[in-house]
């Protein structure tokens, strides 16, 4: 078999008839994302093949910043101020390394489904390669708007904090329809769960003068949530997504939470227990809101977030020193929460993610705990979903240990699929891996008599999962 051809990743002939002729060509959603939205509205043309693919200003692709530290390169030439050439050709010889990672799939596929590049990456091939990519990067098809069209992309859910402005979710509300997809935001808040952080009172001001609620207390903090889950929605959000890296259930009661919230507002030392009982109050009050609004939470656990001190401080956070956590009771402690806000019918549609797939079959078979929406009311079908295989994990092994637990313990063809976690433009192939991985397990199952050898049944799973489900279950609605 020839390097990424038309049968990678598709070992029995099944799978090639499901993904060919069934995945292939679905939409995209892509409902967790940390694109840029202003990029997308100023739809700018990159310089060159550096500026979109390995790093362009602050921003950048850290998978790719991490295997080149690997390799030897010095900052220099990923995130500093190297020529771009010389960056584009370390991370070439990155990748003449980079066999079995799936990084190395990824880049390939990139060159081919954008560029119509099929040259192996190697330094003898760079030359030829950097001159034709930014050929087309200097054309109008490759400005950010058109490369997702160009991916069938309709919905793109980016990570934007509770205190943002939205300015250019609201531009481009205005222009859907011209687009051809939507680009809408995500509440991501972090800020607001860094209590320990030196920086938290001041986040908190911030955050008051842009809800208009006068925070003095926890409950105050939650009355402007609400107010910014009002602005969000207006703006066509409904979603909400958390980084949970370490979590200990710990309810307290009101005083004791608010005492904690203000001596988290005066920067006061915090023991790990108060963490956990402001952590656990903050999530509760957020999963009654994500409920009260009927948008979709998503949980993301286990992570060690800048665990190299160094880099962090001379670059910041996202640039590659993040790693699988090792909290062993995480699953646990997750259900305790559900077990407690079930009580009061507060689970929203909830989609659980760990960074350590040690926790996968927790999640999977704790979340089987909680369908429904009470004893007599109607269930939402698959309100709790196992996530994908997650930043480290979406690999061909963990995408294929994924999709077995979610079909072993839950139902495989309500799963809503795939996403691309990415803040590059050209990440969108990455779907297509996925399809690959989930059409192959497909035609497995049909293969070894687990699964109907029938095509209609089989290819209309592999569209659901592939887009169909994410479009039901999240509700984004289509463009006008």
């Amino acid at each position: 078999m020839a390097l990424l051809d038309d049968d990678f990743l598709l070992s029995n002939e099944w799978s090639k008839k499901l993904f060919n002729d069934y995945a292939k060509d679905m939409p995209i959603i892509d409902y967790h994302c940390h694109l840029s939205p202003k990029e997308v509205y100023e739809n700018k043309k990159y310089k060159n093949l550096t500026h979109i693919w390995i790093h362009d200003g602050k921003v950048g692709d850290h998978y790719k910043w991490r295997q080149m530290r690997a390799n030897g390169v010095p900052e220099s030439l990923i995130t500093g101020d190297g020529d771009d050439y010389d960056k584009f050709v370390a991370y070439v010889q990155t990748m003449e390394h980079a066999i079995g990672n799936p990084l190395y799939e990824w880049s390939h596929l990139e060159l081919r489904r954008y560029f119509g590049i099929e040259d192996r990456l190697t330094v003898a091939n760079a030359p030829k390669i950097w001159e034709k990519a930014n050929a087309l990067l200097a054309t109008d098809d490759f400005r950010p708007r058109q490369l997702v069209k160009k991916m069938n992309v309709k919905v793109v859910c980016t990570t934007d904090d509770p205190a943002d402005d939205l300015k250019y979710h609201k531009l481009l509300k205005e222009e859907e329809h011209e687009n051809g997809f939507k680009v809408l935001p995500g509440m991501r808040p972090d800020k607001a769960f860094n209590i320990k952080t030196t920086t938290f009172g001041d986040y908190v001001k911030h955050f008051a003068e842009v809800s208009g609620v006068k925070v003095v207390d926890f409950a105050t903090f939650i009355q402007g949530f609400e107010k910014r889950f009002e602005y969000f929605a207006s703006v066509g959000g409904k979603l909400s997504d958390h980084g949970i890296n370490t979590f200990h259930f710990i309810p307290a009661s009101e005083e004791r939470v608010n005492d904690v919230f203000q001596k988290g507002l005066n920067n006061d030392p915090l023991t790990d227990e108060e963490v956990d009982i402001y952590l656990t109050a903050l999530i509760e009050e957020l999963m009654r809101l994500n409920t009260k609004f009927g948008w979709t939470m998503q949980f993301h656990a286990n992570a060690v977030r800048n665990g190299n001190k160094q880099l962090f401080e001379k670059l910041g956070a996202d640039v590659g020193c993040d790693s699988m956590g090792n909290q062993p009771d995480m699953a646990d402690q997750l259900m305790k929460l559900l077990e407690h806000m079930q009580a009061e019918n507060n689970i929203p549609r909830l989609i659980l993610y760990s960074l350590n797939p040690n926790d996968w079959m927790g999640l999977a078979t704790g979340m089987g705990n909680f369908y429904g929406d009470g004893v007599d009311a109607h269930a939402t079908k698959q309100k709790l979903q196992l996530g994908c295989a997650w930043w480290f994990n979406d690999t061909r092994r963990g995408m294929d240990l994924q999709l077995r637990i979610m079909a072993e313990e839950s139902l495989l063809p309500n799963f809503v699929g795939m996403l691309t976690d990415s803040r590059s433009f050209l990440s969108y192939p990455r779907h297509e891996y996925f399809r690959r991985v989930l059409c192959n397990y497909l035609g497995e199952l049909i293969d070894l008599g687990q699964a109907p050898d029938d095509e209609e049944v089989m290819g209309k799973i592999a569209q659901d999962i592939s887009y169909n489900n994410a479009h039901e279950y999240f509700q984004f609605g289509d463009v006008d």
